[in-house]
């Protein structure tokens, strides 16, 4: 399929050279090829997309990212310059790349005027948080969205009529020792993501967020963070047991995923599950993503254009719900 569009793609600013291909040691075959990738903007991600097929990638910030720095200031500082840094990459080629923004999620108020300038000044499609925000002295609080401290952001988000993709970052402090040092395999993908972006977006289903902001759309990765496949259960719970003990969110969860949620197919590439999802959530909200560059471009493409569905939902997921969500204009074979 031509035109396809993948809005989870990471970028590194260089300064960070030497600790991306240290961290990337801790996970990546090649760590040396990883960080080169991740580095890049213009050149070989562009020569992989137009291999492959993809007309348009929505680049974002590489996970822990700003969430894992726990000073205010220096929180703040970086997403500054971050999305400075990759509004001037892409300031020539807007019609392969746009960007979400990177932000602090200290301060609520800090985060809407930030959303605010690079939606405004550079035409941003919406922002990309690494699940909760570091702080407190030590670095081992976290801070989560879900409270109504943070309606003055949520609403910020409505107002631009952009979404909110929660992306998922590596446990930390107290958390990681107690819970994940002993089993440090199963950080990241293998479980611990989706652990951390399930209980964060389900906080704030069952803490009102949405039905305090209607009209909020949030993006979650890797086919749901395991969310669609408990679907049935998170259902029965809320409404046959917790509801008439007092839960007093007023939709049930497959509303909130028709009219709040969204979910990509970055890093999971399997059609049985995908095949799932298209029952569970429907082809009007799934999109295409890819994980670039921790995973490849050949195997979500190829995965993806090899997938036996009907045309008009392959369309949709491909590129037409990405076009209509994040009102892209024309792009590399964005109609054929």
């Amino acid at each position: 399929m031509l035109g396809k569009v993948a809005l989870e793609e990471a970028f590194a600013l260089p300064r960070f050279h030497e600790r991306t291909q240290w961290w990337a040691s801790l996970f990546a075959v090649d760590a040396k090829k990883h960080a080169a990738e991740i580095a890049d903007i213009t050149d070989q991600r562009i020569k992989y997309m137009d291999k492959h097929g993809v007309g348009h990638t929505v680049l974002s910030y590489t996970a822990p990212g700003v969430q894992d720095i726990w000073d205010p200031k220096e929180a703040q500082a970086l997403a500054v310059e971050v999305n400075d840094y990759i509004a001037d990459a892409i300031k020539n080629h807007h019609d392969r790349f746009s960007a979400f923004a990177t932000l602090s999620m200290h301060d609520p108020n800090e985060a809407s005027a930030e959303l605010r300038r690079v939606i405004t000044k550079y035409g941003f499609k919406g922002a990309l948080v690494n699940d909760t925000q570091r702080a407190g002295a030590d670095g081992d609080d976290m801070i989560f969205y879900d409270g109504p401290e943070w309606d003055v952001f949520w609403s910020t988000v409505e107002e631009l009529d952009v979404p909110f993709y929660l992306h998922p970052r590596n446990p930390t402090g107290s958390i990681h020792e107690k819970l994940w040092a002993k089993r440090s395999w199963l950080i990241g993908p293998p479980l611990s993501f989706a652990q951390g972006v399930s209980l964060h977006v389900l906080g704030m289903v069952t803490n009102g967020v949405f039905d305090r902001h209607p009209k909020l759309q949030v993006i979650l990765g890797h086919l749901g963070e395991h969310i669609p496949f408990d679907m049935w259960r998170i259902n029965h719970w809320f409404e046959d047991i917790k509801k008439p003990l007092g839960l007093s969110c007023k939709k049930t969860i497959r509303e909130y995923f028709e009219q709040n949620l969204w979910i990509t197919t970055s890093g999971h590439f399997s059609t049985s599950t995908l095949q799932f999802c298209l029952g569970e959530v429907g082809a009007d909200r799934i999109l295409f993503s890819i994980d670039y560059p921790f995973e490849s471009f050949g195997d979500a493409c190829d995965w993806y254009d090899d997938v036996k569905m009907n045309n008009s939902d392959k369309k949709k997921i491909g590129r037409d719900n990405a076009k209509k969500l994040l009102k892209l204009g024309e792009f590399k074979d964005s109609t054929a």
